[in-house]
């Protein structure tokens, strides 16, 4: 049977800039490397919005990815 095995992961935080010139809004990302690979939800959620306080624009948005090896 095959097993899946986490190699990396990566927590992504979504900014909104501004809005365009038709009124749309315009949004930029940053991305955290190296993510401790058994942090929970609730953990990401926490540093996130730490983080998030410390920018300039307002946060809209975290992901979370991981990738994975498939074993067998």
């Amino acid at each position: 049977m095959a097993e899946a095995m986490i190699m990396d992961s990566k927590l992504r935080l979504l900014f909104e800039t501004g809005l365009n010139e038709k009124g749309e809004p315009v949004y930029k990302t940053k991305t955290y490397s190296n993510i401790r690979k058994d942090s929970t939800a609730d953990q990401l959620s926490q540093a996130a919005r730490a983080l998030g306080g410390l920018c300039e624009y307002p946060l809209v948005g975290v992901e979370r990815a991981d990738n994975f090896e498939i074993l067998g």
